[in-house]
């Protein structure tokens, strides 16, 4: 853990060097200057020698200037290489999140990660802010003051001595009690984090659902969890200020009190007294630094192994030694293929797959919730590995290929629609950053989504707010699938990406796929019948198997459950697709607001319940 961590210094060794270097040096002058009061006392006050004052005086300024710059540049550096630290575990977490696999990415929360991203490494980069200064400065000021002390009078001394071990004993055992609620918080600030972040992002619903009071209710559990816990940890830390102050307080009294009896016999003069009682506050000052060390450590300590954590965790899926760099085609086979989300999980998800489908074949995929239809596709372009088996994509298993070649040929518009903040045409050059503005219209053409850009008054330079909440589902649908298209790929995968678009608006998109990217393999996930009966061929995914693989025709004759599926449908009426052309001349009649909701995904609904 502790060579992970540290490993992210990087291009910040020189300052974190020089760090304990300007420290060291701001102890020895702090260190002198009681020598010099001492000396000022005894030879210059006492012996009234007004000479030696101004001497002695102007040494000890310059000395506490040399202590004051030595302070403030080591101030600096240590600023400059905890928060380069910090830049670089930010930078190297998410960098390391970019590669993990689908599976990786199961593994930790959504919150969990945020939290590492953030708090943990803010609570990494005081401790190592600290460390380079205090940790240094703490222990050599307290050993150099030691010496000091024993150099003037072994026996007052001897009184830190005892005070430093009794005091660091008390310290020790405080810590140790404190170090357990502290590696319990941070899993808590998770929690909270996923409070706050599913409320914001699931505004809307709570509103709908009127759960505010609900919503409420479980941030302040989750926050009073933290609470409970930081306070159990900081009552039992409470004990170091008072424990200091009697071992501060109780030194100052025995050395002025044996003290004054040394300088009444003349074993000890005023001038060291005074030194000796100076020494004494920065020993104990430097105890009073270790424990807040030790304070800071602890809360850290849990920190960055949840760091560590994600800096060591290696991707599931890796490229091979030498690569495929091109994909040929869009071929896709399935052999014999198994697979199971967790290793060693007894029910796999997917069961003996077996499909070959050709170059540029339009093929629809339905079944019930839980069928794995997803499941199915996502090994395409290997956002898993499969359990047994190969899937091959271009005659060549996709396991051979350079994971992001691969990718790049097999575009993939998932359930979850996702836009991110920006510009229409800043979302949909993720596909192409380097596409004209023409290449965009042109996609979104393909996918139905030009019609309503055009309805906004800055068209394709419209602001989409985060997550695309200034859009419909339909429309920020239709987005994803134009987004899919800039990419120009080999393979265009849609997992119930049209569920949000009426169905006439489903009917012309893959009109436009048919005839403008004939070459590309399209493999279409729905729920409805209408939206996949004109495919090449029909997959019917049945609780992790292929139940049926046909046409329309030959699966409405031979499977029992698509005929199922399809009488269900069209007998309840009101299917766009029945009467395609009557419904888009339809369309053509409306005035212009309500063809405005159409394209919004939110046409009104005429007599009989029929659109």
């Amino acid at each position: 853990m502790l060579k992970t961590i540290l490993g992210q210094v990087k291009e910040f060794w020189r300052d974190s060097l020089l760090t304990p270097v300007f420290m060291i040096l701001e102890v020895i002058m702090e260190m002198v200057i009681p020598l010099l009061m001492a000396a000022i006392i005894d030879n210059g006050v006492n012996k009234g020698n007004m000479k030696y004052i101004y001497e002695t005086g102007l040494v000890m300024t310059v000395v506490a200037l040399l202590g004051l710059i030595a302070g403030m540049m080591g101030a600096k550096t240590a600023a400059n290489a905890a928060t380069g630290l910090a830049k670089n575990l930010r930078g190297s977490m998410f960098e390391n999140i970019q590669g993990f696999s689908f599976a990786n990415i199961d593994k930790f929360s959504t919150a969990g990660l945020v939290t590492r991203l953030t708090t943990d490494v803010t609570n990494i980069q005081n401790a190592y802010q600290m460390i380079l200064r205090m940790c240094v400065r703490a222990p050599f000021s307290m050993i150099t003051a030691m010496i000091m002390a024993f150099m003037i009078n072994s026996r007052l001394a001897s009184i830190y001595l005892i005070a430093v071990f009794a005091l660091g004993a008390c310290l020790l055992l405080i810590m140790g009690r404190a170090t357990r609620y502290f590696k319990q918080i941070f899993p808590k600030y998770d929690d909270l984090n996923a409070s706050v972040q599913e409320n914001v992002s699931a505004i809307r619903v709570v509103k709908a659902y009127v759960r505010e009071d609900y919503e409420n209710e479980r941030f302040t559990k989750a926050s009073g969890n933290i609470f409970r816990m930081f306070s159990k940890a900081e009552n039992i830390l409470t004990w170091n200020a008072p424990l200091m102050q009697v071992t501060v307080y109780g030194c100052i009294l025995a050395i002025s009190w044996m003290g004054a009896q040394m300088i009444v016999t003349e074993v000890l003069t005023t001038g060291q007294l005074m030194s000796l009682l100076a020494y004494c506050m920065n020993i104990l000052m430097s105890l009073m630094m270790l424990s807040m060390i030790f304070v800071m450590v602890t809360m850290s300590t849990a920190s960055a192994e949840r760091i560590a954590e994600v800096l060591e965790e290696k991707s599931s899926l890796t490229n091979p030694e030498n690569p495929v760099m091109e994909v040929a085609d869009g071929r896709i086979v399935f052999e014999h293929v198994d697979f199971a989300y967790a290793k060693g999980s007894e029910e796999a998800v997917l069961k003996d797959i077996n499909l070959e489908i050709h170059a540029g074949e339009t093929i629809g995929i339905i079944g019930g919730t839980g069928s794995a239809k997803s499941s199915l596709v996502s090994l395409i372009s290997r956002l898993y590995d499969v359990t047994n088996g190969s899937v091959k994509v271009g005659g060549i298993d996709v396991r051979a290929y350079d994971m992001e070649v691969l990718r790049n040929q097999v575009s993939v518009v998932l359930q979850k629609n996702v836009l991110f903040s920006g510009t229409i045409l800043d979302n949909l050059r993720w596909g192409d950053k380097n596409a004209t503005e023409e290449e965009c219209i042109r996609v979104c053409q393909m996918a139905c989504a030009d019609e309503f850009i055009k309805q906004f008054p800055d068209q394709y330079h419209t602001y989409i707010e985060q997550g695309g909440s200034n859009v419909s589902g339909g429309q920020k649908q239709r987005l994803c699938i134009a987004r899919a298209l800039l990419k120009k790929p080999k393979i265009l995968i849609l997992d119930d990406s049209t569920s949000a678009v009426d169905t006439a608006t489903d009917s012309r998109i893959r009109k436009a796929f048919a005839t403008e990217i004939p070459d590309t393999t399209k493999l279409i996930i729905a729920q409805r019948i209408s939206s996949v009966q004109n495919a090449d061929r029909i997959i019917v995914m049945d609780n992790g198997r292929v139940a049926d693989f046909g046409t329309h025709e030959q699966l409405l004759a031979g499977s029992e459950i698509y005929r199922d599926v399809y009488e269900s449908q069209t007998n309840g009426g009101g299917d766009f697709d029945e009467e395609e052309g009557k419904c888009e001349a339809f369309l053509e009649c409306l005035p212009t607001r309500c063809r405005r909701s159409e394209s919004e995904g939110a046409l009104p609904h005429v007599k009989g319940g029929k659109k």
